[in-house]
């Protein structure tokens, strides 16, 4: 099922939230239209691809696809690489951290002058008249891992921050989010660093109109009261390194 998240006519956001099977994890895939230039954010693997490749051609004509944009190297996020290198003449956008990783999901030869490293302090992508912000997220969880910003909707796409794993209604934005926590508490605190990355994180978005903020799983978060709620439990969390202990570091 393909979501619209955003359209004014001429620039779309278009989330697809179903194409997974039900034994594996859910995910979401993104793409971004300006005009005639194109972007798929965090693709996914083969699992999903021929049903991706025929939703999204509702929206494009797909061999004409801009940038196939990974945020990190999970193969939930872009093991499907090689059949969009060969479905499209896009080029591809990762991590540099990971970039030498990545080439392990395409066939020798395909990423050949294809590929663009994302320096470890982001970069700004020109897509159309809009432009999209690859922004820092290192160690949530990734260690090499960016969110992309999209300046004309305003919507932060968050990668595994602020993912919940939910049992149905993926697309719908989150209503009650004490109630909603439940679904994101063990997650974060499993995948996320620490809470001293998280509060960094913050302190930098909390500088940035977001209007809204889409994880790869899960639900999103829609308008300025409900993603103040998300960023003050986050600046808040204990998470990953906070949380062990030599109980953690025992010989089986």
């Amino acid at each position: 099922m393909a979501v619209e998240l955003y359209n004014d006519g001429s620039h779309k956001c278009i989330g697809f939230y179903d194409l997974v099977h039900e034994k594996s994890v859910q995910c979401n895939q993104f793409l971004i239209i300006d005009g005639n230039h194109s972007a798929l954010l965090d693709p996914g693997g083969d699992l999903i691809y021929n049903d991706l490749f025929m939703q999204s051609y509702k929206y494009l004509f797909t061999k004409s696809l801009d940038y196939v944009i990974g945020s990190h190297q999970d193969p939930d996020v872009i093991s499907s690489l090689d059949k969009w290198l060969v479905g499209s003449d896009c080029k591809v956008m990762v991590p540099a951290l990971w970039e030498h990783f990545i080439t392990h999901f395409a066939t020798a030869g395909k990423l050949k002058d294809r590929m663009i490293g994302i320096p470890d302090k982001g970069m700004n992508i020109q897509l159309g008249r809009t432009v999209l912000k690859a922004i820092p997220a290192h160690f949530l969880h990734s260690e090499g891992n960016f969110q992309f910003y999209d300046s004309i909707s305003k919507i932060l796409f968050t990668g595994d921050l602020g993912a919940s794993i939910v049992p149905s209604k993926a697309d719908c934005p989150v209503e009650n989010f004490e109630s909603h926590r439940f679904y994101m508490e063990s997650f974060h605190r499993r995948y996320m660093a620490s809470n001293k990355v998280c509060r960094y994180w913050v302190n930098m978005i909390r500088g940035l109109d977001v209007e809204w903020m889409v994880p790869q799983h899960g639900r999103p978060f829609k308008g300025k009261a409900m993603i103040e709620m998300l960023l003050d439990w986050l600046e808040d969390l204990k998470c990953g390194v906070d949380l062990l202990t030599q109980d953690n570091y025992k010989l089986p």
